[in-house]
């Protein structure tokens, strides 16, 4: 961001002018997609301009045009007539060109080396995505507000899973198992204080304490989330979009993206986020109150402890009714901007966990002679019952989704509206993973070669033992994908050759060409991994779920007396699956330390997040930031302000990711501001992505208003773009939406006009194609200035709305 805030040599003011000039009618905004670029190369300038902004999103323009105007709605340049983005008649008048600004988002998502941290946080994203996964429907309002509840339940047990993983690190394997056996202590040192036999039966060796002492972890762990979400919340969730117009329609054209409030979930994930923190300290205080009462309520049990940890029990009870009551009690409030911040209770749930817990902390700590620890911790049923919940919890969104599909069928939609459900399953099957592959892992470590530790609880071993398995099935998948793209790219050759009809076709280049064509439609298979994997994971996770019950053993132990060839896959896929959860956690590790060091790994990291993290946070507060709630907002200001200040075009022109958000700050216009809206997409995945999986919001329906209220929709796609594809919307309203499939490669082979090889572009390059330059003249043609009125100059001292 430092190159994109140099200022012209010649001393060109980055700020508004001190006059105001003539406005231009037209103004054409940039926006990048996934990965982030700088803008220099967005204008096609070296010299550029922040004219508003911050070093986390901001406008610029070339240091040439700043001089002319500011940000304050008036500026332009008149005399520019070539050269990059914006050159050409455009269809303006006397040679006008518009005047091009670049709005440059790429350190919402990848900035500084803490966003690494986010890797932790991949369920939670998953989850969330559920949310916003749900078919399209009409009326049905109580069933749409069921669908929320049952995903921001499945999200609550996801912080349950996460802090009783930790706890069975730090509580079960290192506190009670490890340091309460005299072998692990001594071959682990610096345990040797929490052992009795090492320490000669110190203070911190009675189990209680160690279980005290130990909390800390999981204790940091609820912190540390809590301290990310809150940051993050006042950053993204607190900027306050435009004050919607009096014209403004609350149907938002035809979609929720287009409510006022639908950007501004600063309450709701308020709200979810002390539920969630009261969630995690009382699974913490649960851990603790159920292995004291354990030995409390044994015979010769101390009875006031007993008593106490009953209470503690009542206790935990209440509160959890009160944490589920928070995340049932209210969902999103998207019809206005919802200011209200329920402070008392932000602030009073955590705190009441907090106190609970100390009370857990103080009861587990206190003195019981001949208390000893053995075995293992009682976690079975409790892994076992979360699995359980969240297994019923994805059922039961599977009834209301297809319910939901039925009142409006979609056929585009994916996995016939069954993607928000699967995508619950995966997001609950990647936490058991992580929670379970971790405790293994350390429990290897702890033990060492030797067989002195029970280990963890016996789900988690079957739930990594059932990893190798569903990667056979996956990669029979991918084997089954393999052979089609080749029978694709066989037969893609000939459409290659009819697509350059009077060139001299070279064999190779055009096996290349067929073959970049027919892994780019390997995107449209998508549904189908999916689908594989989420069923396969279901069955495979029931399985696992019954095998733990039914043997209390591992699976190599449950298998002992099964058929050799049976006994010999357990243990190996036991094995298996415990080294590839190792292998996992360790190369999440390595990435998220590369990302610290590395700004180039970083960048690719928030790559994922690009996509992952556009919808605002309304099933889990724990999940990545979203960065559309800020940008969205963004686009929305700059486009108002430039229209009402000058009544003049503009054209919003977004690649691949940056089409999506044009189209959501589009949708934050008033009806009379999208008419003077024409909307430029190239490498779009609006529909190819977004309309398919999230049918909802971005649907027939809600594409079809799109393209009805702005003045002109265009949009450019390649055949060999992975990522972006055609809208399919017919022309009813102007002209249809998309142009026919551009070439790419320009040419086949050498010819006059190019005399070397031209490069296979797929999702890149648009701007470089001569049908983008003819694309944004049409528009700016249709964008016609008559009738527009000339701006009365701002007062001194006085600035537009919206800079």
């Amino acid at each position: 961001m430092e190159r994109a805030q140099e200022r012209a040599d010649d001393g060109t003011p980055s700020g508004p002018p001190s006059r105001a000039e003539d406005p231009p009618t037209a103004l054409e905004l940039l926006v990048h997609g996934v990965g982030g670029t700088t803008p220099e190369r967005m204008l096609d300038d070296p010299r550029t301009v922040r004219i508003t902004g911050d070093d986390t999103a901001a406008v610029f323009r070339r240091a040439a045009d700043a001089g002319t105007g500011g940000s304050d709605g008036w500026s332009g340049g008149a005399d520019v007539r070539s050269g990059g983005p914006g050159a050409g008649t455009g269809g303006t008048d006397a040679g006008i060109r518009p005047v091009p600004e670049a709005y440059v988002w790429c350190n919402l998502t990848s900035g500084n080396g803490t966003r690494a941290l986010w890797l932790l946080l991949l369920p939670f994203m998953v989850v969330n995505l559920a949310h916003w996964m749900r078919p399209g429907t009409l009326g049905r309002a109580r069933t749409v507000r069921l669908y929320g509840l049952l995903v921001r339940l499945a999200a609550l047990t996801l912080t349950v899973l996460l802090v009783a993983g930790a706890c069975e690190v730090a509580l079960d394997l290192v506190a009670w198992q490890c340091a309460g056996t005299r072998a692990c202590a001594e071959r682990h040192t610096w345990l040797g204080f929490l052992s009795p036999a090492v320490s000669g039966n110190g203070w911190w060796s009675r189990p209680g304490r160690r279980l005290a002492l130990a909390a800390a972890v999981p204790v940091a762990l609820t912190g540390l989330l809590w301290y990310l979400s809150h940051r993050t919340w006042n950053a993204y969730e607190s900027q306050r979009p435009l004050t919607p117009a009096p014209d403004t329609d609350e149907a938002g054209g035809g979609t929720a993206l287009g409510r006022p409030g639908f950007w501004y979930g600063r309450r709701l994930v308020a709200r979810l986020r002390a539920a969630h923190t009261a969630a995690g300290l009382l699974t913490v205080a649960a851990v603790l109150t159920a292995a004291a009462s354990g030995h409390d309520r044994g015979p010769g049990g101390p009875a006031a402890l007993d008593l106490l940890g009953r209470l503690l029990a009542a206790a935990l009870a209440a509160g959890a009714l009160g944490v589920l009551w928070v995340v049932c009690r209210r969902g999103r409030s998207e019809h206005r901007l919802d200011r209200a911040l329920d402070a008392r209770l932000v602030r009073l749930l955590p705190l009441g966990a907090l106190a609970v817990l100390a009370l857990a902390l103080v009861h587990a700590g206190w003195e019981r002679p001949g208390w000893r620890s053995a075995g293992r911790l009682p976690g079975d049923a409790a892994f076992g019952g979360i699995a359980l919940a969240q297994g019923l919890l994805v059922i039961a969104l599977a009834v209301v989704a297809r319910l939901l599909h039925r009142v409006l069928p979609d056929p585009r939609a994916a996995l016939r509206g069954l993607g928000g459900p699967v995508v619950t399953l995966l997001a609950c099957a990647l936490g058991g993973v992580m929670a379970g592959g971790v405790s293994q892992r350390v429990a290897d470590w702890l033990d060492g070669t030797g067989s002195f530790l029970p280990g963890p609880p016996v789900l988690l071993t079957w739930q990594a033992a059932v990893i190798p398995p569903l990667l056979l099935v996956l990669l029979a998948v991918c084997g089954l994908l393999a052979g089609r793209t080749l029978r694709l790219a066989r037969a893609e050759r000939a459409t290659v050759e009819r697509d350059y009809p009077d060139e001299t076709k070279e064999p190779a280049r055009t096996r290349r060409i067929a073959r970049v064509r027919a892994t780019a439609a390997l995107t449209d298979s998508a549904p189908l991994v999916v689908a594989v994997t989420a069923a396969t994971t279901l069955l495979l996770g029931a399985g696992a779920l019954v095998g733990a019950r039914l043997s209390g053993r591992t699976p190599g132990l449950a298998a002992e007396d099964a058929h050799p060839f049976v006994q010999g896959a357990a243990d190996t896929a036991q094995a298996l699956g415990s080294w590839l959860i190792g292998f996992g956690f360790i190369l999440f590790v390595t990435w998220g330390r590369r990302a610290y060091k590395d700004p180039s790994a970083r960048r690719t990291i928030g790559i994922l997040w690009d996509v992952g993290t556009f919808w605002p946070r309304a099933a889990h507060p724990f999940a990545p930031p979203c960065y559309a709630e800020r940008a969205v907002p963004d686009l929305t200001w700059r486009m108002t302000s430039w229209t009402r200040a000058t009544g003049g075009r503009l054209v919003i022109s977004g690649h691949s990711q940056g089409s999506v958000l044009a189209a959501a700050a589009v949708w934050q216009l008033g009806p009379a501001d999208r008419g003077r809206v024409a909307l430029l997409t190239y490498g779009s995945p609006l529909e190819r992505l977004y309309g398919r999986w999230f049918p909802a919001h971005f649907g027939p329906a809600a594409l079809g208003a799109l393209h009805r209220e702005v003045d002109c929709w265009r949009n450019l796609y390649r055949r060999t773009d992975p990522i972006g594809g055609p809208i399919g919307l017919p022309g009813d309203h102007g002209p249809a939406v998309d142009r026919p499939a551009l070439k790419d490669p320009l040419a086949h082979g050498r010819t006059d006009r190019h005399p070397l090889p031209a490069p296979l572009l797929g999702h890149s390059g648009y701007q470089a194609d001569p049908a983008f330059a003819e694309e944004r003249e049409r528009l700016l043609a249709r964008l016609r200035p008559d009738g527009v009125p000339t701006p009365r100059p701002a007062p001194a001292g006085e600035r537009v709305h919206g800079s």
